[in-house]
């Protein structure tokens, strides 16, 4: 197994390495443990182990954690077909640019080893693994009120740049980031209920981005800015 990244965590070493083929059973089981083990399932969009194969087999990229031989978590980018629903254009992305888009894929921790931040490690890492001079933007899609997913999207710094129906009519944020880093000159800023997805779809039209979450009273609220 080729490590492209040691950690530790607590006393326990773990390694992180690319993924291929022969992994696809123990990804595939990983994947059916941390599922069953949602309290929500529907926050989880499992990939079939076509999706699985298509990654693995070059239109992506897959990494795994280790311990010892065990994977304990597994985080991938897809480089889409350039079809109806792909999310570059939800973003603003010219029709000629599509072709440099990736998109963030699922990630799983097995339940006996969250808490350590693997979820953000993996995302660190495997995004070095990105080639910029093909890629220029990472997409991704959340579900609203799926909070852990939505916080490791802010964590990378991505942003909202939509909120609307995405495969056959789920309510879906869609994140986009540039590969190549930028501040933007933000003027203004507000704060919206997460669950009021009209004024956050009014904000997005207008050309508002979002760029963080928080906690009010027990109501969440996304923080949109605008140039």
């Amino acid at each position: 197994m080729n490590s492209i990244y040691k950690g530790q965590l607590s006393e326990t070493p773990f390694d992180i390495s690319l993924l291929s083929n022969e992994h696809l059973p123990a990804l595939q089981q990983l994947q059916t443990i941390v599922y069953n083990a949602l309290p929500d399932q529907t926050v989880l969009q499992p990939l079939t182990q076509e999706e699985f194969e298509n990654i693995l087999g070059g239109n992506g990229l897959m990494i795994g954690a280790f311990v010892a031989n065990e994977l304990i978590a597994f985080r991938a980018l897809l480089e889409p077909d350039i079809d109806d629903e792909h999310l570059g254009r939800d973003c603003g992305v010219a029709e000629s640019e599509l072709s440099r888009v990736l998109y963030q894929e699922i990630s799983n921790v097995s339940p006996n080893y969250r808490g350590f931040g693997l979820q953000k490690t993996l995302a660190r890492v495997i995004m070095e693994q990105v080639d910029v001079g093909r890629f220029d933007y990472i997409c991704a899609t959340v579900k609203p009120f799926n909070i852990p997913s939505l916080k490791d999207k802010f964590s990378q710094g991505m942003m909202v740049a939509a909120l609307k129906l995405k495969y056959e009519g789920k309510l879906r944020y869609v994140f986009f980031k540039k590969t190549a880093e930028e501040n933007l000159p933000f003027s203004e800023a507000c704060h919206v209920l997460m669950s009021d997805t009209a004024e956050q779809q009014r904000l997005l039209k207008e050309g508002w981005l979002g760029v963080q979450l928080f906690m009010v009273n027990d109501d969440w609220l996304v923080e949109y800015k605008r140039t």
